[in-house]
């Protein structure tokens, strides 16, 4: 079946051009009661948020500081559905607390993910606003 441009468009738009989606829109869609605007409001906080508790672990010069900020990632994530952010800081968190030392690669790449969904959540209000 032969689609017009005017459809293909539309879903171009609505569609972030990310591979995979940093964030599980489905769960974020329940979590919000299939309210837009209101999910349009909490990925602008997730987003804000992530990248200020991400500095905040950086900075952090003991474990309870450490497990405090990513604990606070952890929920935050799962609760907008930022699935890889959840399980980097769960799988950091439980490290911590069996003893074990941080290991930077593992902040590093929860980093890269707080990034990852930073430039997603851009590009899909920047979407939404078109």
């Amino acid at each position: 079946m032969v689609q017009s441009t005017a459809i293909k468009r539309a879903r171009a738009v609505v569609r972030p051009r990310h591979k995979h989606q940093p964030i599980d829109m489905a769960h974020l869609a329940r979590q919000a009661m299939g309210d837009k605007g209101l999910e349009g409001e909490v990925l602008r906080m997730f987003e804000q948020m992530s990248h200020l508790y991400y500095r905040r672990l950086e900075t952090s010069t003991t474990v309870p500081d450490l497990l405090r900020h990513l604990h606070t990632l952890k929920g935050a994530a799962a609760g907008v559905g930022a699935h890889r952010i959840a399980d980097l800081a769960r799988t950091a968190e439980d490290e911590l607390r069996a003893g074990m030392p941080v290991n930077p690669e593992r902040i590093d790449d929860l980093g890269m993910a707080v990034q990852e969904c930073s430039a997603f959540i851009g590009e899909l209000l920047e979407n939404q606003a078109a």
